[in-house]
């Protein structure tokens, strides 16, 4: 098994809306369903930055921004992406949809930025970074989010772009 390349059913495929694109094994490109399915479930991007040193280079980063991650609420609930060293951690999580995310991750020692929407998938290249949690994040928001290398500078390039959303999420939070 070693070495083999992971090709997926066709039935899974198949049960994509919209994806008549014919079969996958013949190396056919893969209909616009996968577009389609993501316009069609209206999501909300929050992001979270924190974390600690866990690794050696990461002291270099300014402490409290060594780290940033996303969730994207559905109508069903959360998926929560995480760029961890060596791997993606991508989990459903099993709570309800009014599950309040965001505060948790704030009572938690996060700062919190959001709702963004997430942009519609781009139809150019995609930009040439290495997998990093910033570059994930900026990915989620699309071709419009600021340029930025660490955790800190994508949170002050948000911040400029979206000077009162923290603040108002805090309000808000603290008025109900």
């Amino acid at each position: 098994m070693q070495g083999t390349p992971f090709v997926p059913a066709p039935d899974l495929l198949a049960a994509v809306p919209g994806n008549r694109d014919g079969d996958v094994h013949s190396g056919a490109r893969v209909g616009p369903g996968h577009r389609r399915a993501a316009e069609s479930r209206p999501q909300t991007l929050w992001i979270a930055f924190g974390g600690g040193a866990d690794q050696a280079w990461m002291r270099l980063l300014r402490p409290g921004f060594r780290h940033c991650f996303a969730g994207l609420q559905d109508e069903d609930g959360w998926t929560v992406l995480d760029p961890l060293s060596g791997r993606l951690l991508v989990t459903r999580l099993a709570v309800g949809p009014g599950f309040d995310l965001p505060g948790f991750w704030r009572r938690a020692g996060c700062r919190v930025l959001g709702p963004f929407v997430p942009a519609a998938p781009a139809r150019r290249w995609p930009g040439m970074l290495p997998l990093s949690c910033v570059s994930l994040c900026r990915a989620l928001l699309g071709p419009g989010a600021p340029f930025a290398v660490t955790p800190h500078g994508l949170f002050n390039g948000l911040k400029k772009m979206f000077p009162s959303e923290e603040n108002f999420l805090d309000e808000r939070r603290s008025a109900s």
